[in-house]
């Protein structure tokens, strides 16, 4: 006896059109994100910018914002993956009803409203909390080190220009003295032309001058400024220093230098971007924070800077905390990134227990030296004391597996945007994109 199947029906003619909706589980991610847009969201800054009744009707912006947040919740971020999956995928179809926008739609919606887009992280999270899932009993924050959408070979250091500079301006200024110097023999030669028309290469090196004065230039400003902020600084620090009558200590440190450090680069594509160290080497990338609750790893607050450096997120991102959901946290875990006197301080002000490390992650409560203020030498004993029941240890399971959620489960490894400014609201929507996720599973 032969082996039996089940027939397959794919030449098979159904009496009324199918739904695309009824190819979609009931409890699949796109039905939640698309039942929050249409009930629970506020859309008003999104729809408010569509004033006039003139042209072409555009796609509907609740319809919109759900195909871009499903798309991010899904590990799908550019705008043509989108639109393929739009024409594709049943989960995505159901969304756009049969009616997908083309590529470009979805990258000037995005565009066009990343403002708003980004704002729509605090409306995710107060539901995420009204369902029980954020606590605020214990935060962990860390950073992660992210590819700006540049390559860091388009870099390059400020002494590197000043000498591409002048090699570039003393090539471009041969050529054209040169051309001056065409006389009429060359009139003949070249015929109906003038014989001094400026070749393609020489506007080329011309533009690429004008870029490399630009970022000489900005780097220099930036310089100038740390170096005026920096003086500012040492004078009020020396005029409190005279009002409590304290003794100088030390010699006077020198002045600092208005010009910019010869190694100090600046890329041509994304210049807002810097050169960060990882572990894998070193990127061209922002430093993207985040602060995680411990209860169902929701995402509470988020930040973004170019800074390689972690020790002036963490104040911002526990009064963000407060800001978007009404309290302060209990406890609050970082690693030794965060690690100064000011920010234990500064968590002691907001009446949050600390748990930041004093040394490597493998043992938080150890240093090479045992050097640091008072806060920061009794954090050290806090820690040693409790060993192994430490609450610094539920910093690593909170918040780095959400780091791996979003960059291996979901391939998030690279902005899409360019300029801090846009990069910090694509942040948002990622840090959005999880929350959903995880409210989608609770659910």
């Amino acid at each position: 006896m032969s082996k039996r199947f089940r027939p397959w029906k794919i030449d098979d003619v159904q009496l009324l059109p199918p739904s695309v909706a009824d190819y979609v589980p009931k409890d699949h991610l796109s039905r939640l994100i698309v039942a929050l847009v249409r009930e629970s969201l506020d859309l008003g800054a999104i729809v408010g910018d569509y004033p006039s009744g003139l042209g072409q009707p555009p796609f509907d912006p609740q319809m919109m914002t759900a195909l871009l947040l499903h798309g991010y919740a899904s590990g799908i971020y550019s705008s043509r993956r989108i639109a393929k999956a739009a024409c594709e995928r049943a989960d995505f179809m159901m969304i756009v009803a049969g009616d997908p926008p083309d590529f470009r739609t979805v990258s000037e919606f995005r565009k066009r409203h990343l403002k708003a887009l980004a704002g729509l992280f605090v409306q995710v999270l107060q539901l995420a909390a009204a369902a029980g899932l954020v606590k605020l009993g214990h935060v962990a924050l860390d950073g992660t080190k992210i590819k700006a959408n540049a390559s860091k070979h388009k870099a390059m250091s400020y002494e590197r220009m000043a000498t591409r500079e002048a090699e570039l301006a003393a090539e471009v200024d041969r050529w054209l003295k040169a051309a001056e110097a065409a006389d009429a023999e060359e009139d003949k030669l070249h015929g109906d032309r003038r014989g001094d028309e400026m070749p393609a290469w020489v506007a080329d090196k011309q533009k690429r001058l004008a870029k490399i004065r630009a970022a000489k230039a900005a780097l220099e400003a930036e310089a100038k400024a740390a170096a005026e902020a920096e003086t500012k600084a040492r004078a009020e620090a020396e005029e409190k220093r005279k009002a409590e009558g304290r003794k100088k200590n030390g010699k006077t440190p020198a002045p600092p230098r208005a010009e910019p450090d010869p190694k100090s680069q600046r890329n041509f594509t994304d210049p807002e971007s810097r050169i960060l160290k990882t572990k894998d080497g070193h990127i061209q990338g922002y430093n993207a924070q985040a602060a995680v609750d411990a209860a169902a790893q929701i995402v509470v607050a988020h930040a973004l800077t170019p800074s390689m450096s972690d020790q002036d997120q963490l104040a911002p991102l526990i009064d963000q905390i407060k800001d978007n959901l009404g309290r302060m946290p209990d406890e609050a875990s970082a690693d030794a990134g965060y690690l100064s006197e000011a920010n234990l301080a500064a968590l002691e002000d907001r009446g949050v227990a600390a748990y930041i490390a004093t040394g490597r992650a493998k043992r938080p409560a150890e240093a090479a030296r045992k050097t640091g203020g008072t806060r920061t030498k009794a954090m050290r004993t806090k820690l040693a004391r409790a060993g192994r029941r430490s609450r610094y240890r539920l910093r690593k399971q909170v918040v780095e597996p959400v780091f791996g959620q979003m960059k291996q489960a979901r391939g998030f490894r690279q902005f899409l945007m360019r300029g801090v400014e846009k990069v910090r609201a694509e942040w948002a929507l990622i840090c959005t994109a999880h929350n959903l996720a995880k409210l989608a599973r609770a659910a």
